[in-house]
């Protein structure tokens, strides 16, 4: 990718999203009440511009499980340079549909237990910089560390990978899983009606970003809320909204500060209550 492209496609991606984002929230209501250029705004601009340079990195996490493949000699270099690998043993010759249903499945479970990982000891300095925002929306939704990206991604896509399903299916959810994690920050009341238990919405991910005690620890599913109601996370209170957001331990707010923060606060003792993790 060329430095222009590196440049130009997250700011047309900006315009696109913000415009896009600013009319739903406009014809929708706001949940609260926030500047447009709030607080950590360009900060969140960082994110969003050095995102391409990220994603470059992450595309190097595949290189795991394709030399786990290699290593069992379940697939070729030549298949892999040539794009000529599509899978292997039986979940690979079932209909793609079958195969995509299987993976956004198997890809959010995962994303729900490496999400709660993140929310414990060692892990929640990294995952603590995106519960720094205290206004949230959907440019929000970009302030990640890299470690957490990197974490998130490689325990996602390897066990798919390695069980045996299309690379290309696989690698697919990528981008469809980050344009809803988008929808998901965004600052509207949105919350599905009758389907508020079954697919995650706005007010379902923001009570996980609450600072309100009953909501800490709660609501962890990319997509699938089923996640949280089988393991004793899930919290939607009726008649209510979050109001209040951000984390109890102090964030720097530059870009570069907040990259190495994480590294700073590691300590050897591990949380041991929800109130010492977040926020």
């Amino acid at each position: 990718m060329t430095l222009k492209a590196l440049i130009l496609r997250p700011l047309l991606a900006l315009m696109v999203l913000g415009a896009f984002f600013y009319a739903i929230e406009k014809i929708a209501g706001r949940s609260r009440p926030q500047r447009v250029f709030r607080k950590g705004y360009a900060t969140d601009l960082m994110y969003f511009f050095t995102a391409p340079l990220m994603k470059i990195v992450v595309k190097g996490v595949v290189l795991i499980p394709a030399a786990i493949l290699l290593l069992f000699h379940l697939t070729t270099p030549q298949e892999l340079r040539g794009g000529l690998y599509h899978g292997y043993g039986p979940l690979s010759r079932q209909p793609g549909w079958l195969q995509g249903i299987q993976i956004y499945l198997l890809v959010d479970f995962l994303g729900y237990w490496t999400h709660r990982l993140f929310h414990t000891g060692k892990w929640w300095p990294f995952h603590a910089v995106h519960h720094s925002s205290e206004d949230v929306d959907w440019l929000a939704s970009v302030r990640v560390h890299p470690i957490n990206e990197l974490v998130d991604r490689l325990a996602q896509a390897t066990p798919v990978l390695l069980l045996g399903y299309n690379p290309t299916l696989t690698l697919a959810t990528a981008p469809i899983l980050t344009l809803y994690a988008i929808v998901l920050h965004a600052n509207v009341n949105w919350d599905y009606g009758p389907l508020r238990a079954l697919l995650s919405s706005p007010v379902f991910h923001r009570w996980h970003h609450s600072n309100e005690p009953e909501a800490r620890d709660k609501n962890f599913a990319g997509m699938l809320p089923l996640w949280d109601v089988l393991f004793g996370t899930y919290y939607m209170p009726k008649n209510r909204v979050p109001a209040n957001f951000g984390i109890d331990s102090p964030m720097p707010n530059g870009f570069f500060s907040q990259l190495w923060e994480p590294f700073k606060n590691l300590r050897p003792a591990s949380r041991k209550t929800a109130d010492q993790a977040r926020p």
